[in-house]
Order: structure tokens, then sequence, then C-alpha cells
């Protein structure tokens, strides 16, 4: 019903933006649509995980319990559902984006398709949703039913990076916000009625006072995060507007439910007011359904810079050094989530003191470091820069692929993870460490491929220059350094234990297999003829850097410079880890043989024996 009253009461929103209405109907057709699919996605991500980490867990993960199992159905229900609104929103947003009647969006759909940006993001909604589909309904265990998530985030924040927030002055940061905000408010409604199906069909199950209490503590957190990130991303999209208008009502209505319903459900009780939440909940959704439909006022007030539009903010001078230490512009995602990282490890770390355990004051220190590259490489000057040059882009991708990922892995997070968290959070992290999933992605041939191929891949093809036009595939870029250089540098020198744990001899073979083809990247680039992404850079029009082949030259003499640090540090470090694995095991050997055991003598002698029984 709200969707269809912001609908008819707007009118004609596509003509504030210059475009055609593709029709009342249409708008509205998309409107419920959408809402379905938006419903549907935020029930599948919850149910999965009230399902994998709010119920009483699985002994040793191996199967789900009937009250987890319950809820994983739950969400796979919602993700069929969701596969077929998503499936239709890609020809009604199609209709939506390029103002056509929907006879003339189905007769040329291929071509007005690749045309836009919002139809492809439901595109690829509708493939995450199967995925999600044929995960949930064949599996019966915790780990592939917590896997599912990956595509369900994926396909939930595909048209949200696209919309609305992902144009004008300031959008990096209301994308940032909106990356919070959608995965919170999904777990929070798709908890909500994973958990009145699990008070209506376990009566007796042996703990739901315990379960509510997770459910409380879960929503809580996702509470306050909404209000947070909607209030950023709000700011952005009304700007210096007046409060006034159907947008900002909607959006004040969004965050007073929001806001209202912890403080009801703390009110009434722990289960009373379930149902009207679940009512709050669901209008909040209806408002932000509506919210995607109006145009936003800021887009109204200011006609936005080619740089604004394509970055969200401008870079008038030239990188000096107080820009680059002062001229800071905080990453809502990788800055935030190096804090957050830090503040964990500490917590993890002063628990283990508090039971009268130590933990090594230099693995602390390289974690915190490491969370701190990443922090400036995002947020400060550096980052800034990052996306309109390419010198100061490869500074960024080299701390983030071979510096900070070293420093990470010498902080061993899952051993204090390990010894730190109560017994299910601890199985969790076992469970998910060596999964099939992650032995294969620390297979590594598979490592060491992804580590070097990416930069091949991604600076030799048009790949480059397409994702830097999206701050939501900028973002996705740097994440890739970052987890590719973890994943691969924890199989050379981690702490802690890898899936496939390989013999020093090998880690020092694999490292100095990738050597070279680091160092003919920086050549290659040192020496290449032609800019790579030159349409985009000569969008930015940036006049204080007039020549980009002489900054990309610059950009590969930095890769191919600023690698050999790192990689000197990993060899150190590799060379001293062998050396004290051969002292312990020399310690071993010589108390064994002081016992009167020696394993090695003992080995020979039984091959011997084998030998001569084969020989008669």
């Amino acid at each position: 019903m709200c969707v269809a009253v912001v609908v008819f009461w707007a009118g004609d929103v596509h003509a504030a933006l210059g475009d055609s209405d593709p029709g009342r109907l249409t708008s509205l057709a998309f409107g419920l649509v959408r809402t379905l699919a938006n419903a549907a996605a935020a029930i599948t991500v919850g149910s999965l995980v009230f399902g994998g980490f709010v119920v009483p867990a699985p002994p040793r993960h191996a199967k789900l319990t009937a009250q987890a199992y319950a809820a994983v159905r739950i969400a796979a229900t919602a993700a069929t559902v969701w596969v077929g609104a998503a499936a239709v929103a890609v020809v009604l947003s199609v209709s939506d984006a390029t103002g056509q009647p929907l006879s003339v969006a189905l007769s040329h759909l291929p071509s007005l398709l690749a045309a836009t940006e919002e139809p492809k993001a439901w595109l690829v909604t509708t493939v995450a949703a199967g995925l999600v589909v044929a995960g949930t309904r064949a599996t019966l265990t915790w780990v592939t039913a917590v896997l599912c998530l990956a595509p369900a985030l994926v396909g939930m924040l595909a048209p949200v990076v696209v919309g609305h927030v992902a144009n004008g002055a300031w959008h990096d940061v209301a994308t940032n916000a909106m990356v919070w905000h959608v995965p919170a408010a999904a777990v929070w409604v798709g908890a909500l009625v994973a958990l009145r199906g699990y008070l209506r069909h376990s009566p007796g199950a042996t703990s739901p006072d315990e379960v509510v209490r997770r459910y409380h503590r879960l929503t809580s957190i996702c509470a306050v995060v909404l209000v947070l990130s909607g209030g950023v991303a709000g700011a952005v999209l009304v700007g210096p507007a007046a409060l006034t208008g159907g947008y900002v009502a909607l959006l004040l209505l969004k965050l007073a439910v929001v806001a209202v319903v912890p403080l009801l459900r703390a009110r009434w009780g722990a289960r009373r007011p379930l149902g009207v939440e679940l009512v709050g909940l669901g209008l909040v959704l209806a408002a932000s359904t509506g919210l995607t439909h109006l145009v936003p006022p800021a887009w109204a007030l200011s006609r936005p810079s080619p740089q604004e539009t394509v970055l969200g903010y401008e870079l008038p001078d030239g990188p000096s050094a107080g820009e680059l230490l002062l001229g800071w512009r905080f990453d809502l995602v990788l800055g935030l989530g190096a804090v957050l990282a830090a503040a964990a490890y500490l917590a993890g770390v002063r628990t283990l003191r508090r039971r009268g355990d130590r933990w090594p004051r230099g693995r602390a220190a390289a974690w915190i470091a490491g969370c701190a590259v990443v922090l400036v490489m995002t947020s400060s000057g550096l980052g800034r820069y990052a996306a309109g040059m390419f010198s100061t882009h490869m500074v960024a991708h080299m701390a983030l692929t071979m510096l900070a990922p070293v420093l990470l892995v010498l902080g061993g997070p899952i051993t204090l993870a390990l010894r730190a968290l109560p017994p299910g959070p601890r199985q969790w992290v076992t469970a998910l460490v060596h999964c099939r999933a992650a032995g294969t992605l620390a297979h590594p041939a598979v490592a060491a491929v992804v580590f070097v191929g990416s930069f091949y891949v991604l600076y030799f093809s048009e790949l480059f220059g397409e994702m830097m036009r999206f701050h939501w595939a900028h973002q996705l870029m740097n994440l890739h350094f970052l987890v590719s250089g973890y994943v691969f540098f924890w199989l050379v020198v981690g702490v802690d234990r890898a899936p496939r744990t390989l013999p020093h001899l090998a880690r020092l073979g694999l490292l100095f297999s990738v050597m070279p083809f680091h160092a003919f990247f920086g050549v290659i680039l040192m020496n290449n003829q032609k800019v790579i992404a030159a349409d985009f850079y000569r969008t930015l029009g940036l006049t204080w850097l007039p020549d980009l082949l002489t900054d990309q030259r610059l950009g590969g003499g930095i890769a191919w410079a600023t690698g050999e640090i790192p990689m000197l540090v990993v060899v150190i470090a590799l060379l001293h880890q062998w050396a004290r694995a051969d002292r312990r095991e020399a310690v071993r050997f010589d108390r064994a043989s002081d016992h009167g055991h020696d394993d090695r003598l003992a080995a020979y002698n039984a091959m011997l024996a084998e030998l001569s029984g084969r020989r008669n």
C-alpha cells in the first residue's frame, strides 16, 4: 500500500531528471516487484544468519540441527521467490531506467540491458539468488548453509550500489553507508521471521530463552547500524535542502521506526512485541522502496562536476605532502573495517590476559600495523588521490597487496580467535577454516595464480578502466588486493595453521616462483606506450596532471621498487620461522634420545626389516 501511495502521489518523477515516463502502471509494478524482491532477500539472508549463528549449534558443525534446518528451509523458500521477483525486475528496471514503455523494453531488451546499469544489477541478483536456492535446498551441513550467505549478500547489494546512492557528489560515502545499512536491515527482518517460526514450531526446544536473547543482542546491533548508516546516506541524498517534502518524510519515518521498535521491545518484554516488530520492519521495507522511486532532493540543488560524478569528490590540486597526510576522507567500508578488526584483535588479547595467558607482543604489533596500513591507504589523502592518479593508485595497490597482508598474517588472528573465543564461535572458526572452500582457495597453485595473475588480467585488459568508473567496483578491487595477498602470504609466512601446510622449503620455492612475475609486471608498466584506462582519466579532467603516460610509468616504477621491500621482509620472516622450527625439532629429538626413544632410528630399522622380508 505504501508503495502504491508513493508512486501515485509522486507523479512523474522522470521529468525532473530529463527522462521520459514509462507509465504509472509500469512504475507501480516495478515498485511492487522490487518490494517483493527486497523482502525475499531479507528473509533469505536473515534466516541463514539465524540458522547458522542464533539457534544452538550442531555438534562439530557436521549436520544442521532440526531448528537450524527449519531456518535454512525458510531461506530456501524465500530465495525461490527472490529469483522470480529479480527476474521480473530485470525487465521492469529496463523500462524504468530508459523511460520506455514495457512493450518497447521487451522488444529491445538485449540492447537496452547492455546500455543501463540497474538492469544488469538485477541480472546479477537473479543469478546469485539462484545459487542460494541450489545451495540451501541441497545442504544439510552448517558450513554450506553459512557459505550461502556470500552469494546472498552479493545479490542483495547489487541493485543498491548502482542505484540512487551511486550518483552525484559524495556518492562514495553514501554507497559505503548502504553496504552496512542493507545487510543490517536484512539480518533483522529475516531473523525475526525465522524466530517466529522457531517459537511456533519448536515448543519443546531446550533453550528458547537463550535463542531469544541471542536474537535481541544481534538485532540491537543491527538497529544501531541501521540508524547510523541510514542517517549518513540520508544526509548525502537530502543535502542542504529543507527538511520538508515527501522524500524527507519517508526517510524520517523509516529512521524513527527503526529507533522506536527496540524501545518498545525493551518496554514490553522479550517475546510479546514480535508481531509489532514485524509490522514495523515491513513498513521500513516499504518506505525504503518508496525512497528508491523518488528523486533525492540533493540532485536538484547542484550540478556535480565530472570529478564528483565519477569519484564523489573534487581533486582540484595536485597531491602535495599536506594533502596526502591531512586530506582524509574516511572509508566507511575498508577504513572502518580496519578499525573494527584492530579493536576486535585487542579485545581478544585482553581476554587472554584476563585469564592469565600470554600473547606475543610482536604479533599484536604486526596486526595493528597491518590494520593501520589498510586505514591509511583507503582513508587518507593517499586513498583519495588513488582514485584519480595511476601512480598513487599503484602505491595503494602495492601496500594493500604486499605490505598489509604480510603484517596481518604475522599477527595470527585465527590462532588468537581459537584461544579467546567461547566454544560455540570457536567451532565456527574451525569449521570455516577447514572447509572444502577454504582448502581450495588456499591451495598453493590457486593462491599463487590469483595473486600474480590478477595483476596482468586487471591492468592489461579493459577491466581496470571499467572498474574505476564505479565506486563499488573500486572497493571490490581493493578488497581483492587485500584478500588475495592475505591468502598467499598465509601459506608462506602465516602464523596460523593453513588448510594446506607446506614445508619451509616449499614455502620458499612458492615465494621465489612469484617474484619474477611481479618484477616483470613493473617493467612492462614502465615500458608500456599505451595509457591504461585513458578514457577514465581523461573524463576526470585533472588539469594539473597533463601527461598520463609519465604518471603511468611512475606507477610502474613504484610497482617494481616497492614490491622488493615486502618480499625481503617475507624472506627474513620465513627463514626465521624455519630456524625456529629446526630448533624445536632438535630439542624434541634430544629429549626423545635422552629417554631412549629415537624415532628416526626406529623408522630406519623398520625399513631394513621390510626390505629383508621382501627378499625372503
